[in-house]
């Protein structure tokens, strides 16, 4: 329990800024007319910052930087750096082809999980016979969530047609002339 308390901290940060990220990246993505890859590069860019400079500033100045490098520790980092970028530009497609951040993350991050515990499976030698039917109902609802997702997004409010613009206007213009005081049936009440 005390492994999972201390984890929190790191989970909270990466639901946050995971959670927002399909959001704040389709903004950008508005804000450059669209382009498919402007903000994968602007991406690359944070990315860049965060995840090389201010590592290796760290590591400096803990004395850290050189040695412990191994070439199996690096082409592993750099095959999962490699699946976050081709997941950034995923996301980006889906967004530039229509897609809304209110059902593209969720369903991303409700499949996601599954391919994480195939690999990990496959990483740490598990057996699928080892799965217990509700470790696998647990995948299948995190499955048909994603699904649900999709099929009952929310949707912005429906702009009126002509028809029904129409409709509202003598009854605000109606509405209007009552209150001016020109078409009231009740008289005015005098002033106390």
């Amino acid at each position: 329990m005390t492994e999972v308390l201390k984890a929190l901290p790191g989970i909270f940060l990466t639901v946050l800024c995971w959670g927002a990220y399909g959001s704040v990246l389709h903004k950008g993505q508005h804000l450059l007319n669209e382009n498919r890859l402007k903000p994968l590069i602007c991406v690359g860019v944070a990315y860049l910052v965060i995840a090389v400079i201010l590592p290796v500033v760290l590591l400096t100045m803990q004395g850290k930087l050189s040695g412990d490098w191994s070439f199996g520790g690096v082409s592993w980092s750099l095959a999962a750096g490699a699946a976050g970028a081709f997941g950034a530009l995923g996301i980006i497609l889906a967004l530039t082809s229509g897609g809304k951040p209110t059902y593209v993350m969720p369903m991303v991050f409700g499949c996601a999980p599954i391919v994480n515990v195939v690999v990990s499976m496959w990483f740490a030698n598990i057996p699928l016979k080892n799965l217990s039917p509700a470790f696998i109902s647990g995948l299948m609802l995190v499955s048909v969530g994603a699904v649900m997702v999709l099929v009952f997004k929310p949707s912005p409010p429906k702009k009126p047609t002509a028809a029904t613009a129409n409709a509202v206007q003598p009854a605000e213009t109606e509405e209007h002339e009552t209150s001016a005081g020109e078409t009231a049936d009740e008289p005015e009440q005098p002033a106390e």
